[in-house]
C-alpha cells in the first residue's frame, strides 16, 4: 500500500476477533461450573480459530496498521508458536516455486531422501505414521513442536535477526495468558495445555494435512477442499488453498466468491486436486499415507554425510 492510501477497516474480521476472545473467555469461565466440559469442547476450536485470525494478520488484515494488527492477535491463546516466527516462516512459504521443498519451504512435511534414510528406524516409523491423517492429528503436533523447538534454539544461539524479539514478545504474551488461565479461569495450566492447546494444534493440522502435495506442476502443489461451513469458518476459507496462494492479499470473506467465479481456472491450474470435504480426506487417508515421507521429486541423488 503506497503512502497516503487508506483502506476501510475490515469490520467482519474485527468482529470475529472480538467474538473469538469473548467466547474463549466464556468457555474458560465454565471450568468452575457443572458445564466445564462444554468449555473444553469449544476452547480448542477457538484456539485453532485464533491461528486462522493470525494468518489473516500476516497478510495485512484487518487494518492498514501492522502494529495494530499484531496487537489484535498478540494474546497467544493457542499457546505454542510466537506470532512473529509464524509470520516470517509463513511469508517464506508463500514463494510458490519452493512449495514442498524440504529445505526451502518451512511448512513442508517432506524430507530429502538422504536424511530420511539416515534416520533411526523408530523415527522413520513415526514420520510414516505422521503422513496418515490419524497420525497427523495424534502425534503430528508433538513432532511439529519438537522440530520447531530444535530449529528455533539453533536460531537463537546463532543470533538470527528478529528471533529473540519474537520469543520475548511471545513469552510476555504467554505470561498474560497464564495469569488469565490460572486466576480468571482457575484452570490448571496442564489441563489447558493438554485439552485446549494440543487439540487446537491437531485441528490446525487437519487443514495443513491436505493443502499441499509434491507435484512437478507448481499449481498442482496446492489443493482445494470444499469444506463444511464449520470447517470453512474455522480455517477462514484457507481450505480453498490454491485460491489463497494465487491471491494472498484477498481477505477470507472474498475467497469463496473468487473460487466460484474462477473455479474452472483454479482446478485446471492445480490439476483438479480437489477434496469434497474433510470427510473424504478422512475416508481416504485416515490410516494410509497421502504421499511418501521422502520427497518423491526433489533431492533424490544427494548423499548423506555424517
Amino acid at each position: 500500500m503506497t503512502a497516503g492510501m487508506t483502506k476501510k477497516w475490515e469490520w467482519a474480521t474485527l468482529g470475529l476477533m472480538a467474538s473469538c476472545y469473548g467466547l474463549w473467555i466464556a468457555g474458560g469461565l465454565l471450568w468452575q461450573t457443572s458445564w466445564w466440559f462444554a468449555g473444553l469442547l469449544i476452547m480448542p476450536y477457538l484456539a485453532a480459530f485464533h491461528t486462522s485470525l493470525q494468518h489473516e494478520v500476516i497478510h495485512d488484515h484487518p487494518t492498514n496498521s501492522r502494529w495494530l494488527n499484531e496487537v489484535l492477535v498478540s494474546l497467544p491463546i493457542g499457546g505454542i508458536f510466537p506470532y512473529r516466527r509464524y509470520r516470517d516462516l509463513h511469508l517464506k512459504h508463500h514463494n510458490d516455486l519452493n512449495l514442498t521443498d524440504p529445505y526451502e519451504d518451512p511448512e513442508s512435511y517432506f524430507w530429502p531422501l538422504c536424511q530420511y534414510t539416515a534416520m533411526r528406524p523408530i523415527m522413520r516409523g513415526l514420520f510414516i505414521i505422521n503422513n496418515t491423517l490419524a497420525g497427523r492429528l495424534v502425534i503430528g503436533p508433538l513432532l511439529t513442536m519438537y522440530g520447531f523447538t530444535r530449529t528455533e534454539v539453533g536460531r537463537l544461539i546463532a543470533g538470527e535477526t528478529g528471533v529473540r524479539m519474537a520469543w520475548l514478545l511471545h513469552l510476555a504474551g504467554m505470561a498474560v495468558l497464564g495469569i488469565i488461565i490460572v486466576n480468571l479461569f482457575a484452570m490448571p495450566l496442564w489441563i489447558y495445555a493438554l485439552f485446549v492447546a494440543y487439540p487446537a494444534l491437531s485441528l490446525t493440522s487437519l487443514r495443513s494435512y491436505a493443502e499441499h502435495q509434491a507435484a512437478e506442476n507448481v499449481g498442482a502443489r496446492s489443493a482445494i477442499v470444499e469444506a463444511h461451513p464449520i470447517f470453512a469458518l474455522l480455517f477462514l476459507n484457507n481450505n480453498l488453498h490454491i485460491v489463497h496462494h494465487a491471491n494472498p492479499g484477498v481477505a477470507w470473506y472474498d475467497l469463496p466468491a473468487l473460487y466460484q467465479e474462477r473455479s474452472e481456472l483454479f482446478l485446471a491450474a492445480n490439476e483438479h486436486t480437489l477434496f469434497h470435504g474433510y470427510g473424504e480426506i478422512l475416508r481416504r487417508f485416515a490410516f494410509r499415507t497421502k504421499q511418501s515421507v521422502d520427497h518423491p521429486l526433489m533431492y533424490r541423488d544427494e548423499v548423506h554425510s555424517e
